[in-house]
């Protein structure tokens, strides 16, 4: 799977972030110069699957730009599950709340990809990329 650059302003989130991990990783990255994984957006929505905060991490520290893995949304490949048991969610559900910009809660769904007969979480695909931040900004 190939990482391509793409406009933030161009993305959707469909759910909130944890605001103490944001300010822990915001610091990271901001100290360690680098974005070290892609986030995973459906393609045909540019909905964010999966990395909602590093996402809100270069936004709010002033990138434009962030590195991401296109996946399928509607593949059977990948399901979508409640963090917390006492929870449902479904795929109409991520897909709706992306669309019409009332996020869910933070950690709402947990994305899993089917790999050979296994379901692993969908952060499986994001490989360690280091992208120096100065790529991410407005050339």
């Amino acid at each position: 799977m190939d990482t391509a650059l793409m406009n933030i302003h161009d993305l959707r989130e469909h759910e909130e972030v944890e605001p103490k991990y944001l300010e822990r990783l915001k610091k990271l990255i901001r100290k360690d110069k680098i974005l070290k994984k892609p986030i995973v957006v459906d393609k045909g929505t540019r909905i964010i699957i999966d990395g909602h905060s590093r996402f809100n991490s270069l936004k709010q520290l002033g990138y434009s730009r962030i590195p991401v893995l296109f996946i399928d949304y509607n593949s059977p490949e990948i399901l979508v599950r409640a963090w917390k048991n006492d929870t449902k969610i479904t795929k109409e559900d991520v897909l709706a709340a992306g669309l019409n910009g009332k996020k869910l809660p933070p950690k709402t769904s947990k994305h899993m990809i089917k790999f050979v007969n296994k379901f692993k979480h969908i952060s499986e695909l994001e490989k360690i990329i280091n992208i120096p931040l100065n790529k991410l900004k407005d050339e």
